[in-house]
């Protein structure tokens, strides 16, 4: 799995955490007939995972989910999803397999193009 596609999952597992760790988001899914046990193995999980990621990766992630609420976001049509800019033309190509990972030179997110 590339590093890009391990701070993508990262980011999602942060987005679990954050619905379930929420008490009007546990309503709301409790309501809808949800169990939401297992909290404390999905933090777990969360840990072990970023551990497999390089260091300089999961810093910078940590970096900008501490600063706006997501580490990663989607580029479409040349725009970062994150904070809406442009991006230039150099930055706006898919990266290649085995490529280091993207950021937004705006917002300082992780990029991925979806």
């Amino acid at each position: 799995m590339t590093a890009l596609a391990q701070l993508v999952h990262l980011g999602d597992l942060d987005l679990l955490l954050h619905e379930i760790g929420d008490e009007a988001s546990r309503l709301r899914l409790r309501k809808l007939g949800f169990e939401l046990g297992g909290l404390d193995r999905l933090a777990a999980a969360r840990a072990r995972f970023a551990a497999a990621i390089e260091r300089r990766w999961v810093v910078m992630y940590e970096r900008s989910r501490r600063r706006y609420g997501r580490g990663v976001a989607a580029v479409r049509e040349r725009v970062c999803q994150g904070c809406f800019v442009t991006l230039p033309t150099s930055a706006a190509s898919r990266p290649g397999v085995g490529e280091t990972p993207a950021l937004c030179e705006s917002c300082g997110r992780v990029l991925f193009w979806g």
